[in-house]
Formats: structure tokens, C-alpha cells, sequence
């Protein structure tokens, strides 16, 4: 039986509100291994689109779902996790207010000890595009199930302010903690995108996921010394509540192993970056898709 280290040890993670989400699926996953789990989430209104309604009992993933999900707080999730025995707290705040992040570890360590395992999960998305507003038409706005407009000031700050600066605030605020109390011992897991490198139509949110692998791998080789080890997972297409079943079947029939990616697919590999079995691995990206995506 391999035993992950895990055991005790406590974990934050971000974005962890959705039970059928990535960061959900690691609060679980963490927990399951005998870890204490904080959980941040936060309800963003961006998520709340006009007209949309809330589907019923057994709905099939989509736009409406998929908001649903995001709005809710991470009641269900924490009693999932307690019901198997495990133990999770959690809290709701904007990560683009960089004033939170140390009330985060605060509260995160007043609850379950030093945190000794960091996993940013949470992420801004809204789509946008270099094509002029008045080239786009009702069909190309129309991305992911969300509008998509001109890139804008507001399109570039907002995914910079969540999914890259609070990113590098998040781990610079970890590495002080650690180093302050001699730990000697700490995991980062950063989740990008597997369309990072470049991302059409998402373009504000595929440059700053780029900028958090750079942000990550300068933090490898930075804070490898103080035994603090640092890795990007870039997951493929994730059905997370918002596929709809004919993109579903799209994206399954474009992909080696015949299917799209679940949570829990993700939360392994990142649960796996965290355990004692990565001792030796930093400063990587692995790409999660079902090969969806093959990099040279």
C-alpha cells in the first residue's frame, strides 16, 4: 500500500465550493488521505448570467448548472468530507483583494495548525478576443456558453488580479510562514490550462494562467531550499458541470482515451504533486486531458 505523507498534515485550497469542481474533488481527495482541509470559494457575479434559471434535479450539464454550482457555498462539500470522517472548514473571500490573503492563512491556520500543503485552484474566466466588437457576431459570442467581448483595461486586470497576482501573493505568503517556523517541509499546486501557451477567444485568461507557471517556476527554484517544493497541473477539457452533452461527445470523440476529463482526475495528479511519492519533482508542469493535448 503506498502511504502519500499525508496524513495530518493540513492543506488550504482555493475554489472549493463546487461539488462537481476541480478544487471540490481535491478538498475530498485530501481529506480521504487524513489530511485537514481548509476551503476558500468564492460566489462570483460574473457567474449569475441574465436570464439563466435554475435547473431541476438531474439536469444535464450546461450554462445554467454550471452557475448553480459556482454559487453555491461549500456547506456541501464540507459535508461530504465530514461524513467520511474527515475534517474541512472553510471561508468565503475575493482573492482579487489582495488584503485576504493573510487573513486566509490566518484563519486557515487557526483552524487546522501551520498549512503546510497549498493548492490554488480558484480562477477568473470570462471570455474575450483581440477581434474588433463590431466583427463579432452573435455566433463567435458565444464561448464556453458565456459572452465573449474585445479584450478590455477590465477583461486583463480582472483575470490578472485572480489567477496571477493572487497566485504569486498566495505563495509568497506561504513560503514566509514556512520559513518563519523552520518547517523545512511544504507542497505548492498550482492548476492551469492547457491552453495557457495561447488561448483564442480566452485570451486574457490563457496569459494569465501562463503567468502563473512562470510565477511557479521561479518559485521552484527559489524556495527548493527551503524544502518547499512547487508544480503546475494543466488539466484538459474538465467536465466540471458546464459541458453541454453535445460538446460532451465532441471533445470525447477528439480525445485518445475516449471521454472528457472529471474532477477527481485532476484532484489524483494533484494529490499526487502534494505526497511524499513527488519528493523529488518541482518546477514541472503536467498536462491532465486524456491526451486532448501532447506537447513537444
Amino acid at each position: 500500500m503506498i502511504d502519500t505523507g499525508l496524513r495530518g498534515r493540513s492543506v488550504l485550497v482555493t475554489g472549493g465550493n463546487n461539488p462537481y469542481g476541480i478544487g471540490g474533488a481535491t478538498a475530498k481527495a485530501f481529506a480521504a488521505q487524513g489530511a485537514a482541509v481548509f476551503i476558500h470559494y468564492f460566489r462570483s457575479p460574473f457567474l449569475i448570467p441574465p436570464g439563466s434559471s435554475a435547473p431541476g434535479e438531474g439536469s444535464a450539464p450546461g450554462r445554467d448548472l454550471y452557475c448553480v454550482q459556482q454559487q453555491k457555498n461549500a456547506d456541501e462539500v464540507l459535508r461530504l468530507i465530514r461524513a467520511s470522517g474527515g475534517k474541512a472548514e472553510s471561508w468565503e473571500a475575493d482573492l482579487s483583494d489582495p488584503s485576504v490573503v493573510v487573513e486566509l492563512f490566518d484563519r486557515a491556520e487557526k483552524a487546522f495548525g501551520p498549512v503546510e500543503v497549498l493548492v490554488n485552484n480558484a480562477a477568473h474566466c470570462c471570455p474575450d478576443t483581440f477581434i474588433p466588437q463590431s466583427e463579432l457576431t452573435p455566433d463567435s459570442r458565444a464561448v464556453d456558453l458565456f459572452p465573449m467581448g474585445t479584450i478590455t483595461v477590465g477583461t486583463i486586470d480582472q483575470h490578472l488580479a485572480v489567477n496571477s497576482r493572487a497566485v504569486a501573493l498566495m505563495m509568497a505568503e506561504f513560503a514566509r510562514r514556512v520559513v518563519e517556523r523552520g518547517g523545512g517541509w511544504g507542497r505548492i499546486v498550482n492548476v492551469s490550462t492547457d491552453g495557457a501557451s495561447a488561448f483564442a477567444s480566452e485570451v486574457s485568461y490563457g496569459a494569465s494562467k501562463h503567468a502563473l507557471e512562470s510565477y511557479s517556476r521561479a518559485a521552484a527554484l527559489e524556495l527548493g531550499r527551503y524544502g518547499i517544493t512547487v508544480n503546475v497541473i494543466s488539466p484538459g477539457p474538465i467536465q466540471t458541470a458546464w459541458i453541454p452533452p453535445e460538446m460532451e461527445k465532441k471533445i470525447s470523440e477528439g480525445t485518445p482515451l475516449g471521454r472528457v476529463g472529471r474532477p477527481e482526475d485532476v484532484a489524483d495528479a494533484i494529490l499526487y504533486m502534494a505526497s511524499e511519492q513527488a519528493r523529488w519533482v518541482t518546477g514541472q508542469l503536467l498536462y491532465v486531458g486524456g491526451g486532448w493535448r501532447m506537447p513537444q
